[in-house]
């Protein structure tokens, strides 16, 4: 029957198969292939986790406990001292001192540069921030060391050659001009370009003199104005009797016998 085939296939006519399983049963399955590798972690990632690691205050430790430090006295070599006697010297020689930014560009541009500076007495000066900075804080200049923070080269001239200097940077866009130093006078670059456009001391000065002249000749001949006027009143008076004694008529001849 249906019924006695299904028992005898799901294990119920063998009685030791009914009712009783084992404890423990062990089951093989297929092994899974490893699919997670170590892998480094990103460095953006990286760089994160360094930020935002958290880092324990130390702990406050008194003066007391600390030993005193030994101060050092670093001495300058010969050449370190040659150099900023150097820098000494041209601010001390040098009417006019401009302070330019100075990025790369080809020797030859740099070349050009320096013999259309030359022209006009020009020199060009490479320095290092390291000489500079010492010798203007004990000097007069001390106010230009927040234009010394990155490379830079001095323009320097006895002559204040404002104008010509700024002709020739205006070709040279690797070259920015900073500020400048004229005649003790510290300017900003639109200082400068004002200062450019002044005319020569010897031009300013004449036209000083001219003006200052012009106030007391027109003093002295609104003075002479009066007698100089009664003088001519004068004259053309004497000239009107002169001419009136001329002009007199004759005395009449005599009358002639009849």
């Amino acid at each position: 029957a249906p019924a006695t085939k299904m028992a005898a296939l799901s294990g119920g006519g063998a009685p030791w198969r009914r009712g009783w399983l084992p404890a423990l049963q062990f089951i093989r399955r297929g092994s899974k292939a490893v699919t997670r590798h170590w892998k480094a972690m990103h460095f953006q990632r990286q760089k994160l986790m360094a930020v935002t690691e958290y880092l324990a205050p130390r702990p406050a430790v008194p003066p007391r406990c600390l030993a005193p430090r030994k101060e050092t006295l670093e001495e300058d070599n010969g050449y370190v001292r040659l150099l900023r006697r150097q820098v000494e010297e041209v601010f001390r020689n040098n009417r006019m001192i401009a302070v330019c930014q100075y990025n790369s560009m080809p020797g030859e541009d740099v070349v050009l540069m320096r013999h259309y500076l030359r022209k006009h007495n020009i020199e060009v000066k490479f320095v290092l921030n390291e000489i500079v900075r010492p010798v203007l804080s004990q000097s007069k200049y001390k106010n230009l060391l927040p234009l010394f923070v990155a490379r830079n080269i001095l323009l320097v001239s006895p002559e204040t050659k404002a104008k010509e200097m700024l002709r020739v940077l205006k070709g040279v866009p690797q070259i920015n001009l900073l500020g400048a130093c004229i005649d003790d006078t510290i300017l900003s670059r639109q200082g400068v370009e004002n200062f450019a456009k002044l005319p020569l001391l010897e031009a300013a000065q004449g036209q000083t003199v001219g003006a200052l002249a012009l106030l007391p000749s027109q003093t002295s001949s609104l003075l002479q104005r009066g007698s100089a006027h009664l003088t001519a009143l004068l004259d053309q008076h004497i000239r009107r009797l002169q001419a009136g004694e001329t002009e007199s008529p004759a005395e009449p001849p005599p009358a002639q016998s009849s």
